[in-house]
């Protein structure tokens, strides 16, 4: 997550210099946390914060014993994940959302720049896929005219039903109002879309105030922008002083400012974090995960997540007809294309790498970044499109004749589809090993599947779970990221590499 990435390259380094040593001592302890603070500190964390964060982490790190099978790096590591759980909100029932009125009334409060319409959509579209709910937006943000249009386009979009009144009528009346046309239209959650501010003053928070006891919400969640940092932390607090707020919804944790607000807010204000947006479109949010959380600033990646993802941009029976192909060891070019759909349903490239432990060094570096920010996927898809049926079902049959065709049709290099070609095979051969129990691929998936490895759906059977992290970060290249001519940063850094070893040979 680019929010935490400069704080998970921080951490990681820490950790990799605790490795090697025995016990732990008092300075191994002291030195490890000193950094460990300071880079908190750096991620915008608040400072109280991350004192008591690191005194806490110091109490239970000094003298601990190393368990059988862990270092004192993983040893510490494993108490800075817990306890960055417990900053976060811990594993308790606050993180989840309270679904059980009938109607559930959700009240959604915050400044203006927050968000707060788009994310009323954003939730209600949740609801609506997730739990079956049958939501209704209501908007009560008087003060913007756009607003309520706005909230009507959003709700058009993800078919939920709008309930709104004209400019100039009563705020606290209009939330009154919808509870009556939610029964009418067997509405079983409304999510009410209240004004927001430029910054917090009396008049607002005594409208806030006055509809939160007439209409009595089951759920006063306070939308904000995590990429304000701190100034999140004090809305917050201001907030839950007027209206005693259950919950919040960070937005914009998809942006590349630093992430201090999401590890602050819990401990200062005692409001949980139950959801968080990563993006603009109306499927990009999230519940929040503290565990799932900490696992991705630690650079652990999240599979949980990435397994959820899966579920819901995948096709059940095609996935199914997939896994019983796989089984048998039948994998072509067309089952390849298939597989890169499906993975453009579940989101960004780059934020997939992230959440597969491992994967979030690849991720970074220069070659990578200019495979995700270029094209690089579309060549693939458009030098398979390219072939025919004949060639995409039996890649063994495309010749040099066949190879000069497909590169000519696709707009792409001879050698770019050598490289296709090369890392397809490579696959198929794993997935070959993986099906029949066979070859260090074989043997793999049966140690992991006698660990109670559980796989992702839709995506090769044995890929699907992500198995033998520990040497991904060591791989060559991805199945489908053609290596071709390297551009713009790689590119840059390659040439200045080879001056500086010509330059060498020269003295």
């Amino acid at each position: 997550m680019a929010m935490f990435e400069s704080l998970t390259k921080r951490l990681e380094g820490i950790f990799q210099n605790l490795e090697g040593r025995g016990r732990l001592t008092e300075e191994d302890v002291n030195s490890a946390l000193r950094e460990v603070r300071i880079a908190l500190i750096e991620a915008d964390v608040n400072l109280k914060v991350a004192r008591q964060f690191v005194d806490r982490v110091k109490e239970k790190a000094i003298g601990a014993d190393v368990m059988g099978s862990l270092s004192p790096a993983q040893q510490v590591l494993s108490i800075v994940h817990d306890e960055l759980v417990e900053v976060l909100g811990g594993t308790g029932e606050s993180n989840k959302l309270d679904t059980n009125g009938n109607p559930t009334i959700i009240m959604l409060v915050g400044l203006q720049g927050s968000g707060k319409t788009t994310s009323a959509a954003k939730l209600a579209n949740y609801l609506r896929k997730q739990n079956g709910s049958r939501p209704l937006l209501v908007a009560a943000d008087m003060y913007r005219p756009a607003a309520v249009n706005q909230l009507k386009t959003l709700g058009k979009q993800i078919q939920v039903p709008v309930y709104s009144e004209p400019m100039g009528s009563d705020p606290v009346d209009i939330c009154v109002h919808s509870l009556d046309y939610a029964r009418e239209q067997a509405c079983n959650v409304i999510i009410l879309d209240t004004a927001g501010r430029l910054n917090i003053d009396e008049r607002m928070m005594q409208e806030v105030v006055n509809i939160r006891e007439r209409v009595r919400p089951h759920e006063v969640l306070l939308v904000a922008d995590a990429m304000t940092g701190q100034e999140a932390v004090r809305v917050a607090k201001d907030f839950n002083d007027a209206v005693s707020l259950t919950g919040m919804v960070l937005t914009k944790m998809d942006g590349d400012a630093r992430g201090g607000a999401a590890l602050s807010i819990r401990t200062v204000t005692s409001v949980p974090v139950k959801f968080m947006a990563l993006g603009e479109k109306l499927d990009a949010i999230q519940p929040f995960y503290p565990d799932r959380l900490a696992q991705r600033i630690l650079g652990m990646g999240d599979v949980l997540t990435l397994i959820d993802q899966a579920r819901d941009a995948i096709d059940e029976e095609e996935a199914l007809q997939s896994q019983q192909k796989l089984q048998q060891g039948k994998f072509d070019l067309e089952d390849f294309l298939t597989a890169m759909h499906r993975l453009k349903k579940m989101g960004p490239l780059r934020q997939i790498m992230e959440m597969l432990p491992g994967f979030n060094k690849l991720a970074s570096t220069p070659e990578m970044e200019e495979a995700l920010e270029g094209d690089q996927l579309k060549y693939v898809e458009a030098m398979i499109l390219s072939m025919t049926k004949e060639e995409r079902r039996n890649p063994d049959v495309i010749n040099g004749s066949r190879r000069k065709r497909i590169a000519m049709g696709s707009g792409t290099k001879v050698e770019e589809l050598n490289q296709l070609l090369k890392q397809f095979t490579e696959m198929r051969t794993m997935i070959r090993q993986v099906s029949s129990g066979k070859g260090p691929w074989g043997q793999m998936m049966r140690q992991y599947a006698g660990a109670g490895g559980q796989g992702m759906p839709g995506l090769p059977d044995g890929l699907g779970g992500f198995p033998g992290m520990d040497g991904l970060s060591n791989m060559q290249g991805m199945p489908g990221l053609p290596r071709g001519k390297k551009t713009g940063k790689a590119a840059r850094k390659e040439k200045r590499k080879k001056q500086k070893s010509r330059g060498g040979r020269g003295r």
